[in-house]
């Protein structure tokens, strides 16, 4: 070959935190090693404050304003063409959106502010745009596919070879999970088939006999599955205040574990009752009043308590809660130095992250006192809370996995076409009167509906039947590829399960599964067999719904792996294109604020690095372009040697940070590119590319050592200035010769 037949473009995306400055150091060695089989790499800005920017042009000047890049994205994952890379995102919560509001303001964008209760036409206009902006608003917009998410051989064998630690499990442990049995979302879901094509309306009937649309038009395809259920507030309050007591009872820490982030709507409404609950007393007496200063127990303890600086009697308010502090059971803590307890901030204690991490740390969760404690983890919900009293009481049972034999529990994920978007979308309400809701057929027919009372919160998704057939396909695809048993976390005494079940079992007659282990199983089963079979070294292909994928493809790898960043996250989409995902972005904040302290970034890359090579394969396949083959191959290579030598981030300052780990992967790819003999021309580019980086190394790591220690200037948190960021992240001139060289 003399060079590339077939050009080709792969889209970066350009997100938040820590992964957005990780980029400003890789997306160079990327962009010029791709050139070489003529491979475009472009980026696009999905970033929390870029979708702000995007959303509010009249407001801005000229030279300000940018497009809508989310939506040329939602557009392109239709195509077959589509390769895009995408890494986390922030997925706001309403004081991070505030607080991404107020730094943009500072930067001079003249964005309105967000209205906490819109009431003329224009207000409840920006409040419509900031509210398409926060929570989960990226990833249903690209997810036009079905998630195949796994550890790769190189990732599984070094985490097998290299044992991450696990806390002890005393047999003692007085860690469990509280949920609700009753008035849930789990228990009053009701579901629905679609018979035809159509449209929705959403309606409360009041008690008074009044209607409120909620929901002009929801359309809907023939065979989607519709659910509706509501979460009871009285049952709700009840429910916490019953975990209040018992936390303090059992002498362990009160947790509360929600999604508020992608569940954007009601899981901050739920966050408000938990900090009620445990503020029984305040809040009676000075509620009126913290309403009226616009302090809302949604948004969390820290809002609160920084609003109460300006209010007349807000000592006397913060002395209230102290009180209630030190007669409640112990808070569990998200920084125990500086006081953010758990009911701090709604987006600080995210379920699919802090569950498998509390289940690694031997049941534990950080105290006041800055030891860790047992903890009592209250998950309202019972959808899926029973998974990790299944794991915890097996822990408790049997002791900790070991990570140096323990099998694998890889996920087929549905949640193309926007399924199961429970609770963060614009089919979810807190009701404000008495009465009924429905969801209603044009023709007129009730096909759904839920008695609700004020403070309620309902909720209506979709699941479209294709999305469920190409799901079913696509576990079928796995099992065959690996030989695992498949296992379908569905539960035949629930509405929705029961529904997809039905079509689960139909869609796989039409496919081939001779000689396949495949079975259904309601998840608290599945996850008993699953931790049964990783405990003897056996691998079981985990196939759930969209809420389970993002909650098990956290709690399996953090177990195996001690990240879920580690992971290959590949979206075959629909339409023939590819979504690649880089890993999860729970940790950025943290290393965000390491870096701004001591210019060190923690960040682990590794999740990009493995993205990039399936990116460049599927370019391959889809195009035919055997180049990018090549580059897919050497890298894949040079990824299990970034294992080998253990180039990842040090974990404290004086060792190589990510801008180290992209040196070496950088030099590691290009020595396998050099040595390869599919591509002579090739070869040679590479090698005195090779070369340069192999005889300079020690001088590359120096250079990259010495600007550690000193606070930096990003120019922002969520809109860094892009001249500070690249010089920040590219300190080695000669790296950036050697890159330049090569472009």
């Amino acid at each position: 070959m003399t060079g590339s037949e077939s050009t080709a473009t792969i889209i970066y995306t350009h997100t938040d935190e820590a992964p957005a400055l990780a980029t400003y150091s890789f997306l160079p060695v990327i962009q010029a090693y791709a050139r070489s089989a003529g491979v475009t790499v472009e980026t696009r800005d999905i970033s929390l404050a870029g979708r702000i920017i995007a959303s509010f042009p009249e407001y801005l000047t000229e030279d300000q304003r940018i497009g809508d890049d989310l939506a040329e994205l939602g557009a392109l994952t239709q195509s077959p063409a589509a390769n895009i890379i995408k890494l986390p995102n922030i997925s706001a919560s309403i004081p991070q959106l505030k607080a991404a509001i107020a730094e943009l303001q500072a930067q001079g964008y003249a964005l309105p502010d967000y209205p906490d209760d819109p009431k003329t036409d224009a207000e409840k206009d920006i409040g419509a745009r900031y509210d398409k902006v926060k929570g989960s608003a990226v990833n249903p917009v690209l997810r036009e596919g079905n998630s195949d998410r796994r550890a790769s051989a190189a990732v599984k064998n070094y985490a097998k070879a290299h044992p991450h630690s696990m806390g002890a499990w005393p047999a003692d442990s007085k860690t469990n999970v509280a949920t609700m049995t009753a008035d849930d979302f789990r228990s009053t879901e009701k579901s629905v088939v679609m018979g035809a094509d159509g449209t929705l309306r959403i309606e409360l009937v009041a008690e008074d006999g009044s209607v409120t649309v909620l929901r002009e038009s929801v359309p809907v395809l023939a065979g989607e599955v519709v659910d509706a259920a509501v979460m009871r507030a009285g049952a709700l309050s009840a429910f916490l205040s019953a975990q209040v007591a018992r936390a303090k009872a059992d002498g362990v820490l009160f947790s509360l574990h929600l999604k508020a982030t992608m569940m954007k709507v009601s899981d901050p409404i739920i966050f408000g009752h938990g900090v009620r609950a445990f503020f029984p007393k305040t809040f009676e007496k000075y509620g009126s009043a913290l309403a009226e200063a616009g302090l809302s127990a949604d948004d969390g303890l820290g809002t609160i308590f920084t609003g109460l600086e300006a209010l007349p009697s807000g000592a006397e308010i913060k002395a209230s809660f102290d009180a209630e502090l030190a007669e409640g059971p112990p808070l569990a803590m998200v920084d125990s130095d500086r006081g953010i307890s758990n009911l701090h901030v709604p987006s600080d204690t995210i379920v699919d992250a802090s569950m498998p991490a509390m289940i690694r740390t031997s049941g534990h969760m950080w105290g006041p006192d800055g030891d860790p404690a047992d903890a009592l983890a209250v998950i309202p919900d019972s959808g899926y809370a029973g998974i990790y009293q299944v794991i915890i009481d097996d822990c408790r049972a049997n002791g900790a996995y070991d990570p140096a034999t323990m099998g694998s529990v890889p996920n087929v994920g549905l949640m193309a076409q926007k399924a199961e978007e429970y609770g963060s979308h614009d089919k979810t309400f807190e009701i404000a009167k008495a009465g009924t809701v429905r969801v209603v057929s044009a023709g007129g027919d009730v096909l759904l509906e839920q008695r609700v009372s004020p403070g309620d919160i309902f909720r209506a998704c979709q699941t479209k039947d294709l999305a469920i057939r190409d799901w079913v396909k696509l576990a079928v695809t796995r099992a065959r590829a690996t030989g695992d048993p498949a296992v379908f976390w569905l539960d035949e005494s629930r509405a929705h399960d029961a529904n997809l079940i039905e079509k689960v079992r139909a869609y796989l007659q039409e496919l081939d599964t001779e000689g396949l282990r495949i079975e259904i199983m309601a998840p608290v089963e599945a996850a008993r067999l699953s931790v049964e079979r990783i405990r003897r070294g056996e691998n079981t292909i985990s196939v759930t719904g969209n809420v389970l994928r993002d909650y098990l493809t956290d709690m399996f790898p953090i177990l195996e792996l001690g990240t879920s960043a580690k992971m290959l996250s590949i979206v075959p989409l629909i339409n023939g294109g590819g979504l690649f995902e880089t890993g999860a972005g729970g940790s950025a904040p943290k290393h965000v604020q390491q870096l701004l302290r001591e210019n060190y970034l923690r960040w682990d890359s590794l999740g990009e690095f493995l993205a990039l090579a399936e990116s460049f394969e599927h370019l391959a396949h889809s195009t035919g372009n055997a180049r990018a083959q090549v580059l897919a191959d050497t890298l894949g290579r040079a990824n299990a040697r970034f294992l080998e030598e253990n180039k990842s981030p040090t974990r404290r300052l004086g060792g190589i940070d990510n801008r180290g780990s992209h040196f070496y992967l950088a030099m590691y790819w290009a020595q396998e590119l050099a040595a390869q003999g599919d591509d002579a021309e090739l070869a040679g580019l590479f090698g005195p590319v090779a070369r340069e980086l192999t005889d300079n190394e020690q001088g590359i790591v120096d250079e990259l050592l010495a600007v550690q220690g000193p606070p930096v200037d990003l120019g922002g948190y969520f809109h860094p200035d892009p001249a500070k960021a690249e010089a920040v992240m590219r300190p080695s001139a000669t790296l950036n010769k050697a890159l330049g060289a090569l472009r």
